[in-house]
């Protein structure tokens, strides 16, 4: 497995206390991405024996659903790993949640990943093929395949969207994204507002960042967005 780095006692990507494992790869350029350290495969390597070791030491603390979450980076460019690495886990008593666009081919070992998943937290960028192109470069038909295989397997999911100024900070932008989020999404919409804190990395690694001259989301702005989708919407707004 092709690893950028591990998170312990995080808490904010799925039940419980987690343990992060970011893979590295992904095939999305996403506009906003604040990760751009992670888009190309590294030169770390480790085994899913040395992942499930490391995270065996934090089982104490796997109270209230907690366990692996694999994230990237996109963790589905290394599905047959995360297949490996799950049946350890299993047989330790520890389960794993995918944090992944779904913007991939639609494998036997992404099924199976998917498959072995205790929750599937679907970073869904945007609801139709042209935003999708222009601000990710990714291919919305291998997202909306796999979040299909999703609702028919009954999958726990929880989609995940980020908000960004000039580009879907709008009540009428997100309404589009309903007919999938509600076709799939058993575990709620969770919104995340975009912040800068990762322009850091851009600078760093001498590349160019389309979104340089953006702010962080509008707070007051983000909030009414969320109390408007409450009112019409008929999963649970995070």
């Amino acid at each position: 497995m092709y690893i950028h780095s591990f998170e312990s006692m995080a808490a904010r990507d799925g039940d419980g206390i987690r343990y992060c494992v970011f893979l590295t790869g992904c095939p999305l350029r996403c506009v906003y991405c604040h990760n751009p350290d992670t888009w190309k495969k590294g030169i770390t390597e480790v085994t899913p024996e040395e992942v499930v070791k490391k995270a065996k030491r934090y089982k104490p603390y796997f109270k209230n659903g907690g366990g692996v979450t694999f994230s990237g980076g996109e963790p589905l460019l290394q599905a047959e790993e995360i297949v490996k690495a799950g049946k350890l886990l299993k047989e330790c008593g520890i389960g794993y949640i995918l944090d992944t666009s779904l913007a991939v081919p639609l494998s036997d070992s992404v099924k199976k990943a998917i498959d072995g998943a205790d929750m599937i937290l679907a970073d869904l960028k945007f609801p139709d093929s042209e935003k999708m192109k222009r601000y990710t470069g990714g291919d919305i038909s291998l997202v909306l395949s796999a979040l299909d295989y999703i609702a028919e397997t009954k999958k726990r999911c929880r989609i995940r969207t980020v908000v960004v100024p000039g580009i879907n900070d709008t009540l009428e932008a997100l309404l589009e994204y309903l007919p999938i989020v509600e076709h799939v999404s058993s575990e709620g919409w969770e919104l995340l507002p975009f912040h800068t804190m990762g322009f850091f990395k851009y600078e760093e690694m001498g590349i160019e960042n389309p979104l340089c001259d953006t702010k962080g989301m509008d707070m007051a702005l983000f909030d009414e967005l969320k109390t408007q989708l409450s009112l019409v919407a008929s999963v649970n707004i995070i």
